[in-house]
């Protein structure tokens, strides 16, 4: 069974992020980068297919050279080649699709996983973008999965419940907290990923559909206001959140 899954290096997301001077990018003067967080999820349910199933993961990250970075924590997990599709320019999320359903295509795996949205940019577009790509059928969100004589049995997060849902392989699925529960890479899965060759490939130039115009920080809050301690606040309060708050 060849499974891919498809990851990125994003800002850790304990980080204080601060706006580039261009006004169009964030100032990575001293942010730390990590995989991003769903895509444990996704590595982690390729890697038990592959132990049920037998077969090889592949994963595969879009990015200049600091991606390697994340790539090589993939290894320590257990995949088993890391692709780099080398590419430093901007990229909207259709050109990020693009350039992976490029590679996607060439490789005809039998299951390809995304985590559910990238903590970058949030706008959970990519794994579904490349499903469409690629003409294969897609589950989002996917929280629960068995896979079995090349068909999938899924279960998906939907608003105020979940979705049970069926599809014949080869698919795509985007991978939500809870599907599983991550591996720690071993020591002897960090030492030897630092061994393990990177391939590196060259995408086609982007197909860049947006573009960012400008980036700012939300308003800062205002100051709290303590009114009182006791009942006699409580005809001040309705004023104020009926003629300030407006909300009453």
């Amino acid at each position: 069974m060849k499974l891919a899954v498809c990851i990125n290096h994003v800002p850790d997301t304990a980080a204080k992020i601060n706006i580039a001077s261009d006004g169009k990018n964030i100032d990575k003067t001293g942010v730390t980068f990590v995989l991003n967080p769903y895509d444990e999820y996704a590595i982690e349910e390729c890697l038990r297919l592959k132990e049920k199933n037998t077969g090889e993961v592949i994963a595969i990250s879009l990015g200049g050279d600091s991606h390697k970075e994340t790539l090589r924590k993939a290894l320590a997990m257990g995949v088993d080649k890391a692709v780099l599709l080398k590419d430093e320019s901007p990229r909207d999320s259709f050109a990020v699709a693009r350039a992976l359903a490029d590679y996607l295509k060439e490789i005809s795996a039998d299951a390809i996983f995304f985590g559910k949205q990238s903590v970058d940019s949030d706008d959970a577009a990519v794994g579904t973008m490349v499903a469409e790509m690629l003409g294969l059928p897609s589950v989002s969100v996917a929280v629960k999965l068995e896979i079995a004589n090349g068909t999938a049995t899924a279960e998906r997060e939907i608003e105020g419940g979940k979705e049970k849902v069926q599809i014949t392989l080869p698919a795509v699925f985007t991978a939500q907290k809870g599907l599983n529960e991550p591996r720690y890479p071993s020591l002897k899965g960090i030492m030897s990923s630092k061994n393990k060759p990177i391939e590196e490939k060259a995408p086609a130039p982007s197909q860049v559909k947006a573009e960012v115009l400008a980036m700012r920080k939300p308003p800062s809050k205002n100051a709290g206001k303590i009114i009182g301690t006791d009942v006699n606040a409580v005809p001040e309060l309705v004023r104020l959140l009926h003629e300030e708050a407006k909300v009453i």
